[in-house]
C-alpha cells in the first residue's frame, strides 16, 4: 500500500492543517491553488474522509483529520531530519558517546591526558574505556560493542580500517635500588631472567607479548604474579625484587612518578607498532574521525587545548 501512496501528500496535509486555507498552503509550498485542491481531493479519496471542511473561519478538520494530525506532523518532521544536510561537527557543542578498546598500558600515559583534554574541548563527548587485547578488540569492533580500538594489532580483515599511532619498545622496570642495577649498568638477558617477573595481561593468562619474544629466543621467564591492570604495579615493584618488562611508554610514566628505573632489554626486538582500528562504516563519520585524530595526538603528546580569551588591559 505504501508503494502506491505519494508521501508528498502528507506534506500538503500537514500544511493545510496549519494554515486552514488552500490559498495560503499553496503560497507556502510554492504551488498553485488548483494543485493544492487536487492534492486534498486525493487525500480525501485515500482516507475515505472529508478531512477538512469549509467553515466561515476557514477549513476545519474532521475528527479523522484531528486523529491523523500528530502522526502526520511526526512523519514530516522525521523526513525533514533525514533529508536535511548534516551540520559540520563542532566538538564544543557535540553530544556523543564512544566506546574504546585498549590495553591497560595506555590508560595512564595516553588516555588520562586525552580525557582531560576532551573535558576542555568537547565536554559533551563521553568516552567509555574497555580493557582489551588485540584479538578480543577485533571481535568487539565486528560485533559493534566498541567503536574503535588501539594497540598492537596485526592482520585486520578488509572491512576494518586502521591508522598508525606510534611505535614502542620493551624496557625493564624495577626499583632504583634493585640488585639488578647494582650488578651492572647494562644487564644481560640472563641477568633479567634471574629475577621473578610481574606480568600485566588483560586476559590474565600469565603471558604477555614479551613471552612470545622470549620463546623466539628459546628462553622463558619466571612469573611470580599476573595482574589485569597496572594499578598496583608501582607498589609491588617498589616493595619487592620483582621486575617487569613493559612497553617504554607505560614504564616511563611510572619511572617519572615513583622511585623506579627503566633498563633496556638486551634483545633484538622489532618496535611494537600500535594502530587505531575501526569499522569501515565509521570512515566518513565526522565525530569519529575527530576522535581518532585526538587519540593520535595523545600518543604523540601534541594535543592542543583551546586558547583562553585574553583579558583586556
Amino acid at each position: 500500500m505504501l508503494a502506491n501512496f505519494d508521501l508528498n501528500l502528507l506534506v500538503v496535509f500537514h500544511v493545510l492543517l496549519q494554515e486552514r486555507s488552500v490559498t495560503r498552503t499553496g503560497e507556502r509550498l510554492g504551488r498553485t491553488q488548483s494543485a493544492i485542491s487536487n492534492s486534498l481531493k486525493r487525500l480525501r479519496d485515500r482516507f475515505e474522509d472529508p478531512l477538512l471542511v469549509r467553515t466561515p473561519d476557514g477549513l476545519s478538520p474532521t475528527p479523522r483529520a484531528a486523529e491523523l494530525a500528530p502522526l502526520v506532523a511526526r512523519i514530516v518532521q522525521d523526513v525533514k531530519f533525514c533529508v536535511t544536510p548534516k551540520a559540520d561537527f563542532d566538538p564544543a557543542t557535540a553530544q556523543a558517546s564512544f566506546s574504546i578498546g585498549a590495553p591497560d598500558r595506555f590508560s595512564l600515559p595516553v588516555f588520562l591526558p586525552l580525557l582531560k583534554h576532551l573535558g576542555k574541548v568537547a565536554p559533551g563527548i563521553v568516552v567509555n574505556l574497555r580493557t582489551t587485547d588485540r584479538d578480543y578488540a577485533t571481535r568487539l569492533i565486528e560485533d559493534g560493542e566498541i567503536d574503535l580500538a588501539v594497540g598492537w594489532i596485526d592482520g585486520t580483515p578488509p572491512h576494518l580500517k586502521s591508522s598508525f599511532a606510534y611505535e614502542d619498545q620493551f624496557v625493564c622496570l624495577c626499583r632504583r635500588d634493585h640488585p639488578l642495577l647494582a650488578e651492572t649498568e647494562r644487564p644481560s638477558v640472563d641477568d633479567i631472567l634471574k629475577y621473578s617477573h610481574l606480568v600485566v595481561s588483560s586476559t590474565s593468562d600469565r603471558r604477555a607479548a614479551f613471552d612470545a619474544v622470549l620463546a623466539e629466543h628459546g628462553v622463558k621467564r619466571t612469573i611470580a604474579a599476573t595482574l589485569m591492570s597496572f594499578t598496583i604495579v608501582p607498589e609491588l615493584l617498589l616493595e619487592s625484587d620483582l621486575i617487569g618488562v613493559f612497553t617504554h611508554r607505560a614504564s616511563e610514566y611510572f619511572a617519572s612518578r615513583y622511585a623506579l628505573a627503566t633498563v633496556p632489554v638486551p634483545l633484538e626486538v622489532a618496535p611494537i607498532a600500535n594502530h587505531l582500528i575501526w569499522h569501515c562504516r565509521f570512515e566518513e563519520d565526522q565525530a569519529h574521525a575527530w576522535l581518532r585524530q585526538q587519540i593520535e595526538m595523545a600518543f604523540t603528546g601534541k594535543m592542543r587545548d583551546p586558547e583562553k580569551p585574553r583579558r583586556r588591559k
